[in-house]
């Protein structure tokens, strides 16, 4: 977005780390402590690639407008001095601006640049009040997109559509399967390896930001991952991703996303049915059913339970719509 904006990771002037730490040298360039802030996040916090890419684009963008706003490159005195004004005048621009944001992506800028002010604060004691002065925009909490047990129970029936291989059917059942049926993200289902094969009673997962969790596996998912490896011409090596594409390499995300989009068109199912939909649905049909909201936060691998509550608000959701539907009074 600003042209003369430094990139903080490719073009990076070196600096003694130790030393910048030692002096608390609050003339230290602001593109260089973004630059340790992120190895940061990656290293220490060990928070996920785009995650970490999306802090960078966020406060990057804030950095280069800073230049712009001031006339020259911001330091951590800069920083440090920024008044109420000076944030309000960013968050308006990028508001306002010739790319203007939703509530909810200027309401994630502003959580990245108070992010970014706390790691200052604790390496440099730089702390910038007037940041306290600011306030969010409203942000409605979208609810989670689940689709009806038949949605999901007949996506994944259907494999894939234009009479596919077989084993190209196996394999989009068995992703979904283990989307719908274990909760998994796409991108856990497809980081299995040759070596989880045959699948247990329970898989042990890394998800986002490095947090292990054990998920129980039902006999139907392993029936399905089985039918795939029995089907698929490739050979699977242990250290090898267990999920293939049309030519043999490890299958891609977007596969499995460009099937779903052909086979909700073909039968008929909402927009919403999209890959984390079934992730979704996982979640919100266990509740229906009674699960308990700790449980469900474990099996997602959810960092807050406030994250998994939002599941009761889908719930209570469909609850009101089953009582409009059916009541007598209604």
């Amino acid at each position: 977005m600003f042209k003369n904006a430094q990139n903080p990771v490719s073009n990076i002037r070196r600096h003694d780390q130790h030393a910048w730490e030692r002096k608390a040298d609050w003339g230290l360039d602001a593109y260089d402590a973004l630059h340790f802030f992120l190895e940061h996040l990656s290293g220490e916090r060990r928070l996920a690639v785009k995650t970490v890419e999306a802090y960078q684009r966020d406060l990057s963008d804030f950095l280069g407008f800073l230049t712009q706003h001031f006339g020259t490159q911001p330091n951590l005195r800069t920083l440090g001095n920024l008044s109420a004004r000076d944030f309000r005048a960013y968050l308006a621009f990028r508001r306002r601006g010739e790319h203007p944001l939703s509530p909810s992506s200027l309401a994630r800028h502003l959580s990245a640049i108070r992010t970014f002010f706390h790691y200052l604060e604790r390496r440099w004691m730089l702390k910038n009040d007037a940041l306290n002065l600011i306030k969010g925009p409203r942000v409605q909490r979208a609810l989670p997109k689940a689709l009806s047990v038949e949605g999901a129970k007949t996506l994944m029936n259907a494999g894939s559509v234009d009479d596919k291989l077989p084993w190209i059917e196996a394999r989009n059942t068995a992703v979904m399967s283990l989307l719908y049926g274990a909760g998994l993200r796409i991108a856990e289902a497809l980081s299995l390896m040759g070596r989880d094969f045959p699948l247990g009673d329970s898989l042990r997962l890394t998800g986002k930001g490095g947090k292990t969790r054990l998920v129980p596996i039902l006999p139907i998912l392993q029936k399905s991952v089985a039918n795939y490896v029995h089907l698929c011409p490739y050979t699977l090596k242990m250290d090898a991703p267990l999920f293939r594409g049309l030519r043999g390499k490890p299958l891609q995300a977007g596969i499995i996303q460009k099937e779903i989009r052909a086979l909700r068109t073909a039968l008929g199912l909402p927009e919403t049915a999209t890959p984390h939909a079934l992730r979704h649905s996982f979640a919100t049909h266990l509740l229906a059913g009674g699960g308990d909201l700790r449980t469900i936060q474990e099996l997602l691998g959810h960092e807050s339970l406030s994250t998994t509550q939002r599941y009761t608000d889908v719930d209570a959701k469909a609850l009101m719509a089953v009582h409009k539907r059916s009541h007598p009074r209604a």
